[in-house]
């Protein structure tokens, strides 16, 4: 096994060299996130929006249920998937297991009730701000939906980004449903533990400077549209 500092120059190395093997678990990592946070904001932002703007029987139950829904165990969520998919499951004719489609699955599942209740917070304080404006134009429920969401998609932006840094940190749902398979289903997690557990400690690291910049670059962008929406809410 090599010392920290060298293990470190090659990781650099192997960054800066642009390895195949590297980018490619990368890449892959990339399309797996963003695919699931694609669908999560699909199914997430729309159901935010309508618990923000009803009142209903039950609606603080529901409200509990979505927070605690954000806490959900990844190993569970994957272990359920797989059932699901497994070839005695409900879902085993779609023979989605152990492919990429099987880890959006899972990580649509997982960062869904994150988009769906930071959505209905930042949509329900906007809903406060704007109500005698919607009563006095007599607008229906969808049409103050639809209008929230555009005055508020700064702040949706960035609860988008929050779903996208939580599915690409993922590990154990995605080692479940994909099974971590070179050159189909490895990732960047599941490929940091697999190499660290082998002693390739020079890609494992290489990896974690990709993952940290990712992260460092999801936290920029958050701020940058906080700043944005701030302007834009002086404006």
């Amino acid at each position: 096994m090599q010392g920290i500092g060298e293990a470190f120059r090659l990781a650099l190395s192997l960054v800066l060299s642009g390895e195949a093997d590297l980018y490619e678990i990368v890449g892959l990592s990339l399309q797996v996130s963003l695919s699931a946070t694609l669908l999560a904001c699909a199914i997430g932002l729309p159901v935010g929006a309508l618990v923000a703007v009803s009142r209903f029987r039950g609606r603080g139950l529901v409200l509990i249920v979505m927070n605690a829904l954000m806490g959900l165990p990844p190993v569970v969520v994957g272990l359920l998937v797989y059932l699901y998919l497994s070839r005695s499951g409900p879902l085993g004719f779609l023979g989605l297991l152990y492919t990429p489609g099987a880890m959006i699955f899972a990580q649509t599942i997982l960062i869904v009730p994150i988009v769906a209740a930071l959505s209905r917070q930042v949509l329900e304080d906007l809903h406060a701000e704007y109500a005698e404006q919607f009563r006095s134009l007599c607008l229906t429920r969808w049409q103050s939906i639809t209008t929230l969401l555009w005055d508020g998609r700064y702040a949706l932006l960035t609860v988008g980004l929050a779903g996208f840094g939580r599915a690409v940190a993922e590990v154990g749902a995605v080692i479940i449903v994909g099974g971590n398979i070179d050159h189909l289903t490895r990732v960047m997690t599941t490929a940091i533990a697999l190499e660290t557990s082998k002693g390739d400690l020079p890609l494992a690291l290489a990896l974690g400077i990709i993952l940290l910049v990712l992260a460092l670059g999801v936290n920029a962008g958050v701020q940058g549209l906080r700043m944005t929406a701030a302007r834009q809410a002086h404006v």
